[in-house]
């Protein structure tokens, strides 16, 4: 059975800090009702594509695109095909205008999909006519348009706002815990930078994947209609399928509680280089060390010390950076 996604009114979020303390901070997704609905875009959505298209056309800067672009054949489900070798749609680049006509246009023989297009680049002055006052301030939305389409379940290494405008969409998702279970395709070869879970995206029962039972009893099912939006903490997997003919969304990411210059993702690289082929018995010992230092289930490491005792371990900005640099000469080799 499935859980059920918390839900949060847009009344309740008078701003970011509000937003931060209820939303951000206890790190799992939130649906937000009606988060976008006095948009003018989701206005012009509501009118119908002509509107729609005129009030996207008015922001239009002229730039280029890139546009998945599929046969009727995989009925806008865009990934791997069979072999993992390929993908099965084409990219092509075209202006935006003549994109979001085909889209307008209806399907007909094939399907288009524009994904992670920045706004203030390609429809500059449209953020600032469809501003949304909890997001985190001084970052630049993206808008996603297309046909009815499913894209593979897969995670962002940011938090996203996804605010739906045109269309409906419903999204699966599913826990970082439960990586194991999804049977995670290449890191090095996929359709947009991250890796699919291959399983999520297999036959129901399919005998390659026999642990994703245990994934899917954990998922979390969620529909958004025009005006809706939802809170994906960084690393929650997630499945998104748009059911209308002209779709629209917009979203937000940002590191909601950055520390420091490094990636979280660019240091587990680094570990898996380091650590994944060393024998299990050693890794065993660095698990160890890893949770005692870094994921400090039974607190800082040092809490036994007074904090003037504790050294580079006391916590600081200062101290932080002190650790970085002695990695960064280990690493160098001095």
């Amino acid at each position: 059975m499935s859980d059920v996604a918390v839900e949060l009114g847009r009344a309740q979020l008078i701003d970011h800090e509000a937003f931060r303390t209820l939303v951000v901070e206890p790190c799992r997704p939130v649906v937000i009702r009606g988060a976008v609905s006095d948009w003018p875009l989701a206005a012009a959505a509501t009118t119908g594509g002509d509107a729609l298209t005129r009030y996207l056309g008015a922001f239009d800067a002229g730039c280029q695109v890139e546009a998945f672009v599929g046969d009727p054949t995989i009925a806008g489900r865009y990934g791997y095909t069979d072999d993992l070798k390929g993908f099965n749609f084409r990219r092509e680049a075209m202006p935006l205008r003549d994109a979001v006509a085909r889209i307008a246009n209806g399907a007909g023989s094939e399907t288009l999909y524009i994904g992670s297009l920045p706004i203030a680049a390609a429809l500059p002055g449209l953020a600032e006519d469809n501003p949304l006052p909890f997001a985190p301030p001084g970052v630049s939305p993206l808008i996603w348009i297309g046909h009815g389409s499913t894209v593979a379940c897969h995670y962002d290494m940011m938090d996203n706002i996804a605010c739906v405008v045109a269309g409906r969409r419903r999204f699966t998702l599913y826990p970082p815990d439960a990586i194991g279970d999804l049977y995670v395709g290449p890191i090095d070869h996929t359709m947009a930078g991250r890796p699919i879970a291959l399983a999520a995206e297999a036959p129901p029962g399919d005998p390659r994947y026999p642990r994703f039972e245990q994934a899917s009893d954990r998922a979390i099912t969620v529909d958004l209609g025009p005006g809706d939006a939802l809170y994906m903490p960084k690393l929650w997997w997630h499945r998104v399928e748009a059911s209308g003919a002209f779709n629209i969304l917009v979203n937000y990411w940002w590191d909601a509680f950055p520390v420091g210059p490094d990636q979280p993702f660019a240091v587990m690289l680094l570990a898996m280089s380091a650590l994944a082929a060393r024998p299990e018995a050693e890794r065993a010992s660095w698990r160890a060390w890893f949770d005692h230092y870094v994921f400090r289930p039974d607190g800082p490491p040092l809490a036994h010390l007074a904090e003037d005792r504790q050294g580079i371990l006391a916590d600081s900005p200062e101290n932080r950076k002190m650790l970085r640099a002695q990695a960064m000469r280990m690493l160098r080799g001095g």
